[in-house]
């Protein structure tokens, strides 16, 4: 007899459905065919197990399955559970005519028990699109599928379940998620937020403009300054989620199978490699491609401390992705493309020693060093950091004051109006939402000049050397500063602001 049962496969944020041919006849033999891999050829021995524990059986006939279609590679342990359906259907262990209507994935302990997968929610998407009826998974997933509305999700615990919703002898409850309800959650106490940071005034200043316009930015200090607490800070202050960037935030993270029975994702993530990273891990790729570090961060915050410490060739795979807003995975036979929005915030200590450079400080390093060590980020990377910004040691007087610093949600306040002004500007752009992702043709239309603040930028352009590239960040950090004053246009004291977060192309600031 033979049966369709339909599973999925993931690639990249996307799915494909999968259809899964089982055919059993006169003969013996277990023969899978259609480009399977180590993990669903070893399924035979989970589905036997589980099927024997469950007082089922696997036929001792010849069983061919196909999985289609046969050219695209399919990988992962996923499939047992879909495989183990056709099988019992096929060998006449259940009579139904309903399975054909259900997406099934899920994988099989030895006791019939289902493990979690990974893409839940993309393989909900799919099926919804397709117009199956519902879809049937581990228990662990059914949240973050039942995102998907008018597609009844099913998440089950053991294979008995879903063989006896089959077998009409007992049927199941679809979970229910309310999108919107979980959506607008809000967190009103931060667990890590500004109004614990004495002084730094104006790094508080320079991580708001960050904020407000999405702009990447650069800390550069001794140890202790307060560079890590005040980028651990940086996710308190901006703006909320829209339900749009949950839905895709959540994706990526479903697709790596890192969502742990959370189902929507409303609070922005926060990643923070360590120095001995990858390029495959951070940028994403491998033999079965993954998204990296920097999709996980997708409508958040990267952050790399101690930045020179990175290997320089993983720093430079990242330079497409921070002007692109999306990293490009080809293969030979498949090409997929992950999300890559995020906001980057690196620190770095100014010298090897991790001091500036003082005649009277034994453990500073010389201007040579300084240099050399600052000379392991390249030119083209520190380019596409918007805000550089120099972090000096909180003095005692500050560090015993008493008085309680402006909390985060006064700041983000000030941030989520400087994003709905550029929102509004934006809003027939495509793929354009805030200040940093302007091209050239929204900066000349909406950083427009008088004479005093044209005079002003020239002037810094050729005294300290700045690239093409670096013109335009600046442009777009003064655009930013006008947004938070809510001014139309751009002044000369924004332009003059925006100029001062250059200290890395300023000549002699190591002196």
């Amino acid at each position: 007899m033979l049966v369709k049962v339909f599973g999925s496969a993931v690639f990249g944020v996307e799915a494909t459905t999968i259809t899964i041919e089982v055919n059993i006849d006169k003969g013996i033999g277990y023969h899978l065919v259609g480009l399977p891999d180590n993990a669903i050829k070893e399924s035979s021995y989970r589905i036997a197990a589980a099927l024997k524990n469950n007082d089922y059986q696997l036929p001792g006939k010849k069983i061919i399955i196909n999985l289609a279609p046969a050219d695209l590679r399919k990988e992962g342990s996923a499939y047992d559970l879909p495989l183990a359906m056709g099988i019992l259907v096929a060998s006449g262990q259940i009579n139904t005519d309903e399975i054909g209507k259900y997406i099934i994935m899920g994988e099989l302990s030895l006791d019939g028990g289902l493990q979690p997968i990974k893409g839940a929610l993309p393989i909900a998407i799919k099926a919804k699109e397709e117009g199956f009826k519902g879809f049937f998974l581990p228990v662990q997933n059914a949240k973050e599928a039942a995102i998907v509305s008018d597609l009844e999700v099913y998440g089950v615990s053991n294979i008995k379940e879903i063989i006896d919703f089959f077998s009409g002898k007992q049927s199941l409850e679809p979970t229910v998620f309310d999108t919107r309800k979980e959506f607008y959650k809000t967190i009103d106490f931060p667990e890590f937020d500004f109004s614990d940071v004495k002084g730094q005034e104006s790094i508080k200043r320079c991580m708001e403009i960050a904020a407000a316009g999405g702009h990447n930015i650069i800390l550069i200090g001794p140890p202790g300054a307060g560079k890590t607490m005040l980028a651990k800070r940086l996710p308190s202050i901006l703006p909320p989620m829209t339900l749009k960037e949950a839905l895709e935030t959540t994706k990526i993270h479903s697709v790596a199978g890192k969502l742990k029975e959370v189902g929507l994702m409303n609070q922005r993530p926060f990643r923070s490699p360590h120095h001995t990273i990858s390029n495959v891990a951070l940028v994403g790729g491998g033999s079965y491609p993954q998204p990296g570090e920097i999709s996980m961060a997708h409508n958040g915050v990267l952050f790399l401390d101690e930045l020179p410490e990175f290997k320089r060739d993983v720093l430079e795979v990242m330079r497409q992705p921070l002007e692109d807003r999306e990293v490009t995975i080809s293969r030979a036979k498949f090409t997929i493309t992950y999300p890559s929005s995020f906001m980057l915030v690196a620190s770095m200590n100014p010298s090897p020693s991790g001091f500036f450079n003082d005649s009277g400080n034994a453990s500073t390093s010389s201007p040579y060093e300084m240099q050399r060590y600052l000379s392991k980020i390249s030119g083209p990377l520190l380019d596409r950091i918007d805000i550089h910004i120099e972090v000096t040691p909180v003095p005692f007087e500050k560090l015993a004051d008493r008085q309680k610093a402006e909390s985060s949600i006064e700041i983000r306040e000030r941030v989520t109006k400087a994003r709905e002004l550029q929102t509004k500007r934006f809003e027939n752009a495509e793929k354009i939402n805030y200040n940093a992702q302007m091209t050239s043709k929204h900066i000349r239309e909406h950083c427009v000049l008088d004479e005093v603040s044209n005079q002003l930028l020239k002037t810094a352009m050729e005294r300290l050397n700045l690239s093409a590239r670096a013109y335009d960040r600046i442009l777009k950090v003064s655009r930013t500063i006008a947004d938070l004053d809510a001014c139309e246009t751009v002044k000369s004291s924004h332009i003059a602001e925006a100029i001062q977060y250059r200290s890395l192309d300023r000549e002699g600031w190591l002196g």
